[in-house]
């Protein structure tokens, strides 16, 4: 064996060995977990996000602006456009109608819209018990950081691990809280809280995102568009348990859901409802002190986004109007 086929062999080698977590959705070993599985028992319904910087080396681009938070409710659409970009460093944290408990094997998994299996635009991972104390996934990134990756060039899921966007859209990357279980001040079987932080793929160390071991995370960048960042579909719940009666409890209802022409909104307490469809324009917009009989006759059938924000917190629900 010649000097530089030796050399290539150790290199391929070491490419091999570094290739040390899962493979894309499909292929044998995957973890990825496909929207329409029976696994999912819940979806988000509440959601607060935080848009970053279309390209944080160049703030005067302005904001990420593609979708609206509310498209990050509800059961995965994996269709590329049903989606709220983050932006670089910005970020999306959610509630669900029940806690997520610490079950056998993954425990929830989050969505992303990438379009093949070696584009990912990645995210860190956090959960709360509280809503005030978060604690992140420990992430890994193998991936080389000789050369930038761009838009027109490509990774390999199998050099990443514990970042969501690690599988194509229609696919949702599980976390397992038995990662976290080793925290005192964070109950695994009582989260209430997920958030996506995005990662700024940069190897620049002035703009980078680094994993949980120190190594800076090379992801397409820079990404200046209104669809920057982590585009977020959704975030399904495999091991859940009902919340406490009060806890967490969205303090509202509305029926009849669907309806043709009325919706009653009714709650013990005052608050603000906004009504918006799947694209986010404002249809509706009311005070209301306890019940409120919403008329839907004026609007075509169609999705309907109803905001409800009382007690400092803000909630979404579908309302189909037929």
């Amino acid at each position: 064996m010649n000097k530089i086929s030796f050399i290539f062999l150790i290199l391929l080698q070491f490419k091999l060995a570094a290739q040390s977590f899962a493979p894309a959705a499909g292929l044998p070993g995957s973890t990825a977990i496909h929207k329409d599985s029976s696994v999912f028992v819940l979806w988000a319904d509440g959601v607060d996000v935080v848009r970053g910087f279309r390209d944080v080396s160049e703030e005067f681009q302005g904001y990420a602006s593609f979708g609206v938070p509310e498209n990050a409710l509800g059961i995965a659409e994996g269709d590329g456009t049903t989606i709220v970009s983050l932006g670089d460093r910005g970020s999306a944290t959610l509630t669900f109608p029940g806690l997520i408990i610490n079950g056998p094997g993954p425990d929830f998994a989050i969505f992303e819209n990438g379009f093949t299996d070696n584009y990912m635009e990645l995210g860190h991972v956090e959960v709360s018990s509280n809503g005030l104390d978060f604690y992140r996934f420990p992430s890994v990134s193998e991936t080389p950081i000789d050369v930038q990756i761009t838009n027109f060039t490509f990774g390999d899921c199998r050099y990443v691990n514990n970042l969501a966007g690690k599988y194509r859209q229609g696919f949702g990357t599980p976390f397992d809280l038995e990662d976290l279980a080793h925290n005192l001040n964070l109950d695994v079987n009582h989260i209430t809280h997920v958030r996506i932080i995005d990662v700024v793929g940069s190897i620049n160390p002035l703009y980078a995102t680094y994993d949980g071991l120190g190594n800076i995370i090379n992801d397409p960048f820079s990404t200046p568009w209104e669809s920057s960042g982590f585009d977020l579909d959704a975030v399904g719940v495999i091991h859940s348990q009902p919340l406490e009666l009060g806890e967490n409890s969205l303090d509202f209802s509305l029926y009849p859901n669907p309806s043709n022409d009325f919706v009653r909104l009714s709650s013990d307490f005052s608050g603000e409802l906004t009504i918006l469809d799947l694209s986010g324009r404002v249809l509706f917009s009311s005070i209301f002190n306890g019940d409120l009989l919403v008329d839907l006759t004026s609007f075509d059938p169609q999705v309907l986004l109803f905001k409800v924000q009382l007690n400092g917190r803000a909630f979404v629900k579908r309302v189909i109007k037929n």
